[in-house]
């Protein structure tokens, strides 16, 4: 580990070559910049991992029910379980996809999951993530790169491989393609994941394509070579948003999505990973019940835990959060990548007064949920070993079974005073060594 250490600038000299970067927009223009890297890894034991893979499938499958229940007879919601009104209010829930039934019935293909290490030993569940989850690229690339910059590192170290995620991908979208190559669609050079599109497609073997490449004729989906040649497409892993999906079964105003690709779906003739819909299972309102859901489909006790969370829908949890917003986490639940995440001991007393008439006006808008005291993590600052705040995002993959990638992107934040680790709000990351059963 010493030697990746010293070697910190030099590998991140080298991702930066190979374009490991993200994008933001500020003040409408587009920005690149590098992905810190901080060589020092977290480490989770085989036991502790077995755990977590445990909780993890257990979670996903259960996310995956709810889906499958909520665009088809929605027993969840008559039996009591969940409010009917919360489910269809929810901005991620799309009428469009009522009753269609994706291929092998998955809705969630790639999950990424976010964790947290609490000081008291426990794993806290942040949010589910089952859009389009990403990050994945960051870990395997970095790993790369510091095998070659120090093969004796993992030699001398039981750390479990983890270059089998594009394996685990391919086999994933392998499983529900309907007959037709594999696509990895991209809106284009300018999103912020792109290097991860571009990235997964050469190791998946899929077809890197945007919206310009790919069409539909007699209600099947097809990609356009550079040599004119059309190839029918069994299975589209989509890095767009719902929203911007299909013009005419979405937001008309769509330049980057291709039309009528939602009858092609319908119709079973093409998988989309993941499946359109799937933001209603991962509201961070809904959140609250994912271990009810665990209860209800699988008939189980959570494995794992999630942060302790307030609805102020409900006028208990409205009353606790008005007396106690001083020392909880506000979380506006159409927000992401850091953004909406309001810690009431910052707030002064005018804006916790300006907090509470908004959380009384539009209680259905956020949730609040207890700080959890997480673990701290060291990172290199220049010569200095430092103690920052960091999150794990787990990659859960379903297909003909429900697998954990044995990694993860372990963010962290660059701010000593800030728990907020996303890469959009300036955080870092670090490779994470799951150890193998095998001790050398």
């Amino acid at each position: 580990m010493k030697e990746l250490v010293e070697h910190t600038e030099g590998i991140n000299r080298l991702m930066a070559r190979y374009g490991v970067k993200f994008g933001i927009y500020k003040g409408g223009e587009f920005h690149e910049q590098l992905f810190p890297f901080d060589a020092i890894p977290r480490v989770i034991t085989h036991d502790d991992f077995q755990q977590l893979e445990k909780g993890l499938i257990q979670r996903v499958d259960a996310l995956n029910l709810f889906l499958n229940d909520i665009y088809s007879e929605k027993k969840i919601i008559k039996d009591g379980v969940i409010p009917e009104e919360f489910v269809f209010i929810s901005s991620g829930y799309l009428p469009q996809c009522e009753k269609i039934t994706p291929p092998k019935n998955i809705y969630s293909h790639i999950s990424g999951i976010d964790l947290v290490l609490g000081k008291d030993g426990e794993w806290y569940i942040l949010e589910d993530n089952l859009r389009i989850p990403s990050g994945a690229s960051y870990p395997m690339i970095a790993r790369e790169i510091c095998r070659r910059v120090s093969p004796s590192t993992f030699s001398n170290n039981s750390v479990a491989d983890n270059r089998n995620y594009a394996a685990m991908l391919r086999q994933t979208m392998d499983w529900v393609n309907t007959g037709g190559i594999p696509v990895i669609m991209t809106p284009g050079r300018y999103n912020a994941a792109y290097f991860e599109h571009s990235y997964l497609a050469e190791r998946t073997g899929s077809e890197l394509a945007t919206c310009t490449d790919l069409f539909v004729e007699d209600n099947c989906l097809y990609y356009r070579d550079y040599r004119d040649k059309k190839q029918k497409v069994g299975v589209i892993y989509r890095r767009i948003s719902d929203e911007y999906l299909d013009p005419m079964t979405f937001n008309q105003e769509s330049l980057i999505g291709i039309p009528n690709i939602m009858d092609v779906y319908r119709s079973g003739n093409v998988a989309i990973v993941n499946a359109p819909g799937n933001g209603v299972a991962d509201d961070k309102g809904i959140y609250y019940f994912v271990p009810k859901m665990i209860r209800y489909y699988l008939d189980q006790e959570p494995i794992l835990k999630n942060a302790p969370t307030y609805l102020p829908f409900y006028d208990e949890d409205r009353k606790y959060v008005l007396d106690n917003l001083e020392k909880l986490v506000v979380k506006d639940v159409a927000e992401a990548g850091g953004y909406g995440v309001i810690f009431g001991n910052e707030l002064s007393s005018e804006k916790l007064s300006e907090m509470k008439k908004l959380i009384e006006k539009e209680s259905r808008r956020f949730i609040a949920q207890e700080v959890v005291d997480f673990q701290d993590m060291e990172v290199m600052e220049g010569e200095d070993r430092v103690l920052r705040k960091a999150d794990l995002r787990a990659f859960v993959l379903s297909g003909e079974t429900t697998k954990v990638w044995p990694s993860g992107l372990t963010r962290f934040s660059r701010n000593a005073d800030s728990f907020v680790v996303n890469s959009s709000q300036g955080g870092g990351f670090k490779d994470t060594w799951v150890l193998s059963q095998w001790k050398k």
